[in-house]
């Protein structure tokens, strides 16, 4: 069975199993049908499609990996020069697939032990590679709706960025919740940006398919006192650079993240916000960046 998804306006598609297909409750907000713009004749306005298979998939030659709390993703390459990219729970394979070099088609071989954190994270490394030389990226941040626009929190894991979006919602009137954890930004033909939620959103199932001018971009620091500044030029650069998802060994999409991160950091508001966790951070941040 084959479905489509639609993420910031890129369309992707999924090849697998029923009982597969089923456990994506979380694309659900972003599922079109195959007549609404993603018809298998309307294929090369994909921006990838996925095959979940079950297999042994072929040996690869690691070139980094990548480990965060029990998690690790080991990036490499087939002889041919596929990129591939493991995944792998507290040193147990959960799959790996292999994309074609220019990232528009992949199969993922599941090994039967966490298949559905396999495929998600497939999905999303697929996308945010898939995307990125089309002033696209994907986020790791929280992000937050007030008064019609969209204000990301950006810092290393457990800076507080959910808790400081938390803050927003319970003492800002009008705050809602877009995304916890990986919110995509395209960069609009004159410089501006949007931010939109996506199916990938943390350890906080936040799955919206909605979309707002960002209106700022928040680095946070953990700190004493609280403390708010704007950024600009190379500062605002350096903010924006690591909280964005991508490849940067290969060249292409080293030079699309590099277009759009150029973009943000010269068209939108950056500020980098030393913190506590309290209502006076929420409110001082509210204050400074949505004027």
């Amino acid at each position: 069975m084959t479905r489509y998804y639609t993420v910031a306006g890129h369309t992707f598609a999924v090849e697998a199993s029923e009982s597969i297909l089923e456990k994506m409750h979380n694309y659900e907000p972003f599922r079109v049908e195959a007549g609404a713009g993603a018809a298998p004749e309307a294929a090369p306005s994909l921006l990838f499609s996925l095959k979940v298979t079950d297999g042994q998939p072929p040996a690869y030659i690691e070139e980094l990996r990548q480990e965060d709390e029990g998690q690790d993703i080991f990036c490499g390459h087939t002889e041919q020069g596929e990129p591939v990219f493991e995944s792998r729970w507290h040193a147990t394979s959960a799959g790996c697939f292999v994309c074609k070099p220019d990232y528009s088609s992949a199969v993922l071989y599941l090994t039967g032990y966490y298949p559905k954190a396999a495929l998600d994270n497939a999905l999303m490394i697929i996308y945010a590679l898939a995307s990125a030389c089309r002033d696209t990226a994907l986020f790791h941040a929280a992000v937050i709706s007030f008064e019609g626009k969209g204000y990301m929190f950006l810092g290393k894991s457990g800076t507080g960025k959910s808790t400081h979006a938390q803050l927003w919602i319970k003492y800002i009137p009008g705050t809602e919740l877009m995304n916890d954890d990986n919110p995509v930004v395209r960069v609009n033909p004159d410089g501006s940006a949007t931010v939109y939620g996506s199916p990938w959103s943390g350890k906080t199932p936040c799955y919206r398919n909605i979309s707002c001018p960002v209106g700022g971009i928040v680095a946070l620091s953990q700190a004493p006192y609280n403390k708010i500044r704007r950024l600009e030029g190379i500062t605002a650069y350096a903010a924006v650079m690591p909280s964005i998802s991508g490849k940067r060994w290969d060249r292409a999409i080293a030079d699309g993240l590099h277009r759009t991160e150029n973009a943000l950091a010269s068209h939108v508001p950056v500020w980098h916000l030393d913190c506590l966790p309290d209502e006076a951070a929420a409110l001082l941040c509210n204050n400074t960046v949505t004027k």
